[in-house]
């Protein structure tokens, strides 16, 4: 998937996330999302914070706060993102939903798979309905696979494999996991709310390694 069709998949996206958060309630925007230690209205600051570029002198004060903690950083700056009314937060991710601006760490290709986890991260455990395309799953899924940093998907996963079964993407050697592509992208991102709709041979093994790896809540004090 090139440039063009990346961004403007992450554009469709972000439109279709702010859908969703107009439509949230008070009680709703603070429920724990699937991100360890976020809830909805951390999840939502931290996604329209991705339409905008910080200042690298921004980011490097931010680093040397967080102890050099990427997770800390991250978390940090959506707290504080979030503190604002959700109606500001959701009007930032509508207007700038076509931005194409960058952090200086990241690329195109990890912003698709951030919207798309993140979506879900919000979606799922409010019970509500996101767009999910295969072709776009596909391709999140691909791009994490080959991540090598903050973390490395493939050492966390290294022994099994994976399988697609509503479109054509594999990855790994070993025993099989297979199920849908949603639900495979959010297992490699560390939900374990992915793993009901996957069978196979390493489903224990996966389910393990996941609850192990489970990122805890980061102190906000």
């Amino acid at each position: 998937m090139g440039p063009d069709e990346s961004w403007q998949l992450i554009q469709e996206h972000r439109l279709a996330i702010a859908d969703l958060l107009k439509l949230l309630t008070p009680e709703e925007w603070e429920q724990a999302s699937l991100c360890t230690g976020w809830r909805v209205r951390d999840v939502a600051a931290h996604l329209a914070l991705g339409t905008s570029a910080p200042p690298v002198v921004a980011m490097i004060r931010e680093a040397v706060r967080a102890r050099g903690n990427f997770d800390r950083l991250n978390h940090d700056l959506a707290v504080r993102h979030a503190q604002r009314p959700t109606s500001a937060i959701t009007t930032e991710l509508q207007h700038n939903a076509g931005s194409r601006d960058l952090p200086a760490v990241t690329n195109y290709h990890n912003i698709v798979f951030d919207v798309l986890v993140h979506g879900q991260d919000i979606a799922i455990p409010l019970n509500k309905t996101l767009r999910f395309s295969e072709d776009a799953g596909l391709a999140a899924a691909e791009n994490l696979w080959r991540l090598r940093w903050p973390w490395s998907t493939q050492r966390r996963f290294r022994g099994l494999s994976f399988r697609a079964t509503d479109t054509d993407w594999s990855a790994g050697a070993g025993p099989e996991v297979r199920g849908p592509i949603r639900n495979l992208l959010l297992v490699l991102a560390g939900r374990p709310a992915g793993l009901p709709e996957l069978t196979g041979d390493a489903l224990p093994e996966l389910t393990g390694r996941i609850t192990a790896t489970r990122r805890q809540p980061v102190d906000r004090t």
